[in-house]
Parts: C-alpha cells; sequence; structure tokens
C-alpha cells in the first residue's frame, strides 16, 4: 500500500513581529501627539477665552468647549493606555472626524486647516501601528 504524504499548508501572510526600534519610535510619536492633544483639551477643559472664542466662529455654543475638552482627553488618556490603545484610536479618530466636518462647514482652508485633522489621524494610527504588533497583525502591509 502507497502512502499519501500530502502536506497541508498554512497559507498567511507573515508579519513581521516588530522591532524595538519601532515600538520606540511609535511611542516617541505617540508622546508628540499626546503632548499637542494634551495641550489642546486642557485650554478647553479650563474654559481658555481665546479657545471659547474660537468655538463660537466654528459655529459651536460656548459652554461646549470644556466638553469638547473631556471628550479629546478621555479619548487621549484610552489612547495613551496599552490595553485600551485601540479603542482611543478609534475614539480620536471618530473626534478628529467632527473637526475636519466642524472646520470645513465653515469654509476653513482646506489643507491647513480642514486635512490638519486628517494628517493627524494618520498620525495616531502610524504610532499605533508602530507600538503595537496586534495592530500590525490586522493591518499588515504586504511588499
Amino acid at each position: 500500500m502507497a502512502s499519501n504524504n500530502t502536506q497541508t499548508e498554512n497559507v498567511t501572510p507573515t508579519v513581521p513581529s516588530g522591532s524595538r526600534t519601532a515600538a520606540r519610535a511609535g511611542w516617541v510619536l505617540t508622546a508628540l501627539l499626546a503632548i499637542f492633544l494634551i495641550f489642546d483639551g486642557v485650554t478647553k477643559l479650563i474654559n481658555v477665552q481665546q479657545v471659547r472664542d474660537a468655538t463660537v466662529d466654528l459655529g459651536l455654543r460656548e459652554e461646549m468647549t470644556p466638553v469638547i475638552g473631556v471628550v479629546l482627553l478621555v479619548s487621549l488618556a484610552l489612547f495613551l493606555v496599552p490595553r485600551t490603545a485601540f479603542l482611543g484610536a478609534v475614539l480620536l479618530t471618530g473626534y478628529l472626524g467632527g473637526a475636519v466636518l466642524t472646520n470645513w462647514r465653515v469654509d476653513k482652508p482646506l489643507f491647513s486647516t480642514v486635512l490638519f485633522a486628517v494628517y493627524f489621524g494618520v498620525a495616531v494610527w502610524a504610532a499605533l501601528y508602530l507600538r503595537d504588533p496586534k495592530v500590525r497583525q490586522v493591518m499588515p502591509f504586504v511588499r
């Protein structure tokens, strides 16, 4: 009797496990993003007059400013904690999407103001991609 030596191959894309350099770069980018967002969120939270004026100029009510700051800072906190970073990135993406629409609605300059939130969102996901191997498994770049 002849034996049948068929091998079953599991065909899955190989995702690099990630290097320390990538993780460090991801955390450095995360830190830079966090510094900017903490400044933005705190100025909204403490209700700085210039921020309130800018909020009104965008067509929002002045009393919304601290609430927007809380939403931003909670989303950022979730993004900074490794266990909840994915949820934080999703929430920040939604927050930044709202910024795009809000600025677009009042005819702000497209590339410098409206799309700034898109650029920032790409940086958020790039930072998470670099620092989290699980995200790299979900979103592999094929060469």
